[in-house]
C-alpha cells in the first residue's frame, strides 16, 4: 500500500499539493482577516444593543454527556492493509468518534485504541450496491464500477455496514444480523450527524467569520449555492475546500498510470486520495491556527477602537447602506417579483411537512416514554422506581435508537424540481439541521421535566406520585410546543434565506458588483475594516427578501394543520420560577436515590472500577446512553476472520425496540394516549 502512495505522489507532486493547499489558505486567511473584524464588530454592537429573539420555555443542559458514553460493542471491521476482516470491539465516546480496540479487554485496560475515525462527511451504507453507485461518481475517468463486475469489497456477511466519503478512505464493517445491522446503522448516523455539525455557534466571532470567509471564497469560484461539505472543524472544512479545486487536476495526472485490473485501480485511487487528503488537511490545520493567532493578537485593539468609534461606525455604515440600497433594491426587487416570490410557498411546503411530521414524533416519543413510566409508577409508585426510569429517559435524545423514528419522519424532505435552479447541492442540508434541532428540543424537554420533578418528589411524598408525573408531564409538554414552534418557524426562514439568497447574489453581482467600489469612498480609512461594501450588498439583498419570508411563515402559522403558534402569542417570562432550576447541574437519579445503579446498567456498560485513583472513579460512573449489542460473556475470537466467530446469540435492546415500534402512533389501539393538538387563543 506504501508502494502505490509513495509511487504516485512523488516529490515533485506533493509539492504540488502543497502549493495548492498554501494558495486556497493564503486568500482564506486574508478573507477570513476582514470577516474578523466584521464579525467582532457585530458581537459588540449586538452586546450593547441587545435584541434576543423569543425567550424559550424549556431549560437547556449546559452539558448534555457529562460522564456518558454513547455505544460500545463488537463488529467486523476490513483491514485495508492486509485484506482481510477482523473482528474489533468498537467504543462511541462523548466526541462521537468511532475508538478500535482489539478487544473489550483491551479497552477495559484503557489501552490506546488501535485506530480513530472522525465520522465527519461520511455516509453510511448498508449495500455494496448504495457504495458502487457513488464510487462511481467519484472514480477516475473511465472506471465507472459496475453492478455485476468483480468489486474490491467483497463482504463477508449480507449486512454490511459502509462508512463512504467523497476524499477519505472508506471504511467497510460487517455484523452477522439484521438486527445488529439497524442498531449499528443508527449509531453510525448519529455519530455522522453530530461530527458534521462542528462549528460551535457559542463563539459569535469565529464562526461567522469562518463561515462567510469560506462562502466568499466559493462565491469567488463561482459557487454560490449550499455545500454538502461543509461539515466537521474548521480543518476538515477547509480541507474539502482545497479537495474540491485539487482533486480533478490530480485524476488527470494520476489516472494513465494506475495499472492493474479494474478493481485494483479502484482501490489504489481511493489509497491516493486517502493520502492527499490527509496530507491537506495536516497543512490546513497548521495554516488556520496561524490565521486565527493573528487575528486573535489583535482583537483586544480592534475591540478598543469599535467601542470607542461605536456610534461614527454605525452612521457611517448606515450612509453607505443607503446610497448602495438605491443601486441595488430596484433590481433586487424585480429580480424577486419575477424569480423568487412564485416560489417561496412551494419550497416552504416542501421544508413543513416532513420537518413537522419529525418534531411531532419527538413529542409522541417523548410523551410515551412518560406514560410508560406512569403506568409502571402505578404499579409499585417508589422513588427508586422512578429514579430506574428516569435513568433511562435522561438520556433520551443521545440514544440514536429510540430517535430513529424521529429521524425517519424527515428524511422524505426533498426540493425536487427547485433543486436545480436554486443550486442546492442536497437537500442532506436541511436534513441534517432539522434533526440536530430536533435532539436539542428532544433533550431540552426531558431535562426540564428532569428538574420539574426532582423537585417535586423532594416536596412530597410517594402517595400521589403518579398524579405529581401527570402535572410535570402536562407543564413540559406546552412548554415543548411553544419551543418548538418558535425552533421550526427560525429553521423555515434560515432554509428559505439559504436557498435564495445565494441564487439572488448570483444574478445580481454581475449587474451591481462593478458598482461596488465606488463606495469604498464613503468609508473613513479608520473605519475600513469594520465596514466592507461587500458586506452590505449582501445585507440589502437579504432585507430585500426578509419581508416576504417572514410573511410566507407567518401565513402559514394561522394554519392549524402545521401545529405552529401565532406569531402573536408570546410566553415571555410565563414561569419565572422554573428558569431558576436552570442553573442546577444534571440529576444522577441511581446515586439519589439508591438501588436504580445496578438495574440501571446492562452488562459491560460501565468500565470496571480499579482501586484507588480519582480517574479510575471518574471512568466508574461513566454510563453508556445505548446498551451493548454484544452480550457479556458471549464467545468472541479476537483477531480470527468473521467467518470464524460465533454469531450474537441476543441483542440487548430489541425487544424494547420491536415494542416501541408497534406502539406508535399509527397503531389505533393507542388512540387514548395521544396529545391533543395545540391549543390556539
Amino acid at each position: 500500500m506504501g508502494d502505490v502512495i509513495s509511487s504516485h505522489l512523488d516529490e515533485g507532486r506533493r509539492e504540488l499539493i502543497s502549493a495548492q493547499t498554501r494558495e486556497v489558505m493564503g486568500e482564506f486567511g486574508r478573507l477570513y482577516e476582514q470577516q474578523y473584524a466584521v464579525a467582532l464588530f457585530n458581537k459588540v454592537r449586538f452586546d450593547i444593543e441587545g435584541g434576543a429573539g423569543p425567550q424559550p420555555q424549556l431549560l437547556h443542559r449546559k452539558i448534555p454527556l457529562e460522564n456518558k458514553s454513547i455505544f460500545s460493542g463488537s463488529l467486523f471491521h476490513y483491514l485495508e492493509e492486509n485484506k482481510k476482516w477482523r473482528n474489533r470491539f468498537v467504543f462511541v465516546p462523548d466526541s462521537y468518534n468511532l475508538n478500535f480496540y482489539d478487544s473489550k479487554a483491551a479497552h477495559d485496560r484503557h489501552l490506546h485504541p488501535k485506530g480513530t475515525i472522525n465520522c465527519a462527511g461520511y455516509k453510511v451504507l448498508t449495500s455494496v450496491e448504495q457504495y458502487l453507485d457513488l464510487f462511481s461518481s467519484s472514480s477516475l475517468p473511465g472506471m465507472e464500477a459496475k453492478v455485476g463486475s468483480s468489486p474490491f469489497l467483497k463482504c463477508a456477511t449480507q449486512f454490511p455496514l459502509i462508512l463512504w466519503h467523497p476524499y477519505a478512505r472508506s471504511q467497510s464493517f460487517c455484523v452477522v444480523t439484521e438486527a445488529e445491522q439497524r442498531k449499528w446503522q443508527a449509531v453510525l448516523q448519529d455519530c455522522v450527524r453530530h461530527t458534521n455539525d462542528g462549528l460551535t455557534e457559542d463563539n459569535k466571532v469565529q464562526t461567522p467569520a469562518f463561515t462567510d470567509a469560506v462562502r466568499l471564497y466559493r462565491q469567488a469560484q463561482g459557487h454560490y449555492g449550499t455545500w454538502e461539505m461543509m461539515c466537521g472543524v474548521p480543518s476538515q472544512i477547509l480541507a474539502n475546500l482545497v479537495m474540491e479545486g485539487l482533486l480533478p487536476e490530480l485524476r488527470e495526472l494520476i489516472s494513465p498510470r494506475l495499472k492493474g485490473k479494474l478493481h485494483e485501480r479502484q482501490r489504489n485511487w481511493m489509497l491516493i486520495s486517502d493520502a492527499v487528503y490527509s496530507l491537506v488537511q495536516g497543512q490546513c490545520q497548521a495554516q488556520y491556527q496561524a490565521v486565527v493567532q493573528k487575528c486573535e493578537a489583535a482583537c483586544s485593539s480592534l475591540e478598543a477602537s469599535i467601542r470607542c468609534d461605536m456610534d461614527q461606525i454605525i452612521s457611517s455604515k448606515e450612509h453607505v447602506s443607503n446610497k448602495i440600497r438605491e443601486v441595488v433594491l430596484p433590481k433586487a426587487e424585480k429580480l424577486l417579483k419575477v424569480s423568487i416570490q412564485p416560489y417561496i410557498s412551494s419550497i416552504l411546503d416542501a421544508l413543513m411537512e416532513p420537518t413537522s411530521r419529525g418534531f411531532s414524533e419527538v413529542r409522541d416519543v417523548f410523551f410515551r416514554e412518560l406514560v410508560d413510566m406512569s403506568k409502571n409508577s402505578l404499579n409499585n409508585g417508589t422513588k427508586e422506581t422512578v429514579a430506574q426510569h428516569m435513568e433511562k429517559i435522561s438520556m433520551l435524545a443521545f440514544h440514536p435508537v429510540k430517535m430513529q423514528s424521529c429521524y425517519e419522519k424527515v428524511e422524505p424532505l426533498s426540493l425536487e424540481g427547485l433543486q436545480q435552479r436554486f443550486d442546492v447541492s442536497s437537500p442532506s442540508v436541511f436534513v441534517q439541521r432539522a434533526q440536530i434541532l430536533m435532539r436539542e428540543q428532544m433533550d431540552h424537554a426531558v431535562y426540564t421535566f428532569e428538574q420539574i420533578l426532582h423537585q417535586s418528589l423532594e416536596s412530597q411524598g410517594t402517595e400521589e406520585l403518579c398524579k405529581a408525573i401527570q402535572r410535570c408531564q402536562d407543564r413540559v409538554i406546552k412548554k415543548f410546543d411553544y419551543d418548538s414552534s418558535t425552533v421550526r418557524k427560525r429553521f423555515f426562514r434560515e432554509a428559505l434565506l439559504q436557498i435564495f439568497i445565494p441564487y439572488m447574489l448570483k444574478q445580481l453581482s454581475p449587474a451591481c458588483g462593478s458598482e461596488l467600489p465606488r463606495f469604498r469612498e464613503l468609508i473613513f480609512e479608520d473605519f475600513s475594516r469594520f465596514i466592507l461594501v461587500e458586506n452590505i450588498f449582501e445585507e440589502v439583498v437579504l432585507h430585500s427578501v426578509m419581508k416576504n419570508i417572514m410573511m410566507a411563515v407567518k401565513e402559514v402559522a394561522v394554519q392549524r394543520r402545521h401545529n405552529l403558534y401565532r406569531d402573536s402569542i408570546v410566553l415571555c417570562n410565563s414561569d419565572p420560577s422554573l428558569h431558576l432550576l436552570g442553573e442546577n447541574p444534571s440529576i444522577d437519579w441511581a446515586e439519589e436515590y439508591g438501588g436504580a445503579q445496578e438495574e440501571a446498567e446492562p452488562a459491560g456498560q460501565a468500565i470496571e472500577e480499579e482501586e484507588g485513583g480519582e480517574s479510575q472513579r471518574r471512568r466508574r460512573r461513566m454510563k453508556q446512553v445505548v446498551s451493548m449489542i454484544q452480550v457479556e460473556g458471549s464467545p468472541v475470537l479476537p483477531n480470527e476472520s468473521c467467518m470464524e466467530v460465533p454469531s450474537v446469540d441476543d441483542i440487548l435492546e430489541e425487544k424494547e425496540r420491536i415494542e416501541f415500534l408497534r406502539r406508535t402512533p399509527m397503531s389505533t389501539t393507542r388512540i387514548d394516549l395521544q396529545v391533543p393538538a395545540l391549543q390556539r387563543t
